[in-house]
């Protein structure tokens, strides 16, 4: 790593360490990104929770956020509080950010705020299905709790920190066509597009950004493009991600 990385959080450093060493897993995310980048209509895109900044690897003119800060950061903010105008971005893009947020209908409105009429929000996050629940309940460090109510007020807690997580909170917001309903009687300005199931094979046996993998680089694009082959009706039970679509109306 080249950039100066003194006085960041070290969660941050070991998972750029991570995605230097593992040519898989950046394969991986090209796609992640490129799917995000293509749901969205041409104009300036913000990147949300942009963590180390892998984003600018596929697209530099992203405007790219975290309420951390890192090399490839351009402004460090609160999703919930964003310091841009209204109706500036074309589209929001975020990867594995909606649930480590405290309040993600609040989010959501906030998304809506900065975002042109037409404009388009698209998240890619953990999809608890039947054959992904399991492994995020009993292998990943980020807890999954299928019990809570994502749409409640919950109090703001200035010292809470930015790693925490509640895995599940995606499924429950968009997963069935009740809890979409849902989402947007609470944010009228938004409507739901799509919802598609990702990551069948390829990443669970990347390992991800833990230190082990099970898919070795030359094979990401052949497994991808089997992926894409699979059924939609096996895909909702055994995809490990979902990628949600959302409209400014």
């Amino acid at each position: 790593m080249t950039e100066d990385l003194a006085g960041l959080d070290q969660r941050q450093i070991v998972h750029r360490g991570a995605w230097e060493r593992k040519p898989s897993v950046r394969l991986i995310y090209r796609d992640f990104h490129e799917r995000l980048l293509r749901a969205c209509p041409e104009g300036r895109i913000l990147d949300i929770g942009g963590g180390t900044a892998h984003v600018k690897n596929f697209r530099p003119d992203v405007v790219s956020t975290d309420i951390l800060s890192f090399p490839g950061i351009d402004v460090v903010a609160d999703a919930h509080r964003l310091p841009f105008p209204d109706d500036v971005f074309s589209g929001v893009v975020m990867l594995d950010v909606l649930h480590h947020l405290e309040r993600p209908v609040e989010f959501l409105k906030e998304a809506s705020r900065v975002l042109k009429p037409g404009g388009r929000l698209a998240m890619i996050e953990p999809a608890m299905t039947t054959l992904a629940r399991p492994f995020y309940e009993r292998f990943h460090e980020e807890p999954v709790d299928m019990t809570t109510d994502p749409f409640a007020d919950v109090t703001i807690n200035p010292d809470r920190d930015p790693f925490d997580a509640n895995q599940g909170v995606p499924t429950l917001l968009f997963a069935t066509e009740a809890a979409r309903t849902r989402v947007q009687e609470a944010v009228p300005s938004l409507a739901v597009r799509s919802v598609t199931w990702l990551s069948l094979f390829a990443y669970p046996l990347s390992g991800g950004f833990q230190p082990w993998s099970l898919m070795p680089a030359y094979l990401v694009r052949s497994m991808l493009a089997f992926e894409e082959r699979v059924s939609e009706v096996v895909r909702k039970h055994i995809a490990f991600r979902m990628m949600i679509v959302l409209e400014r109306r």
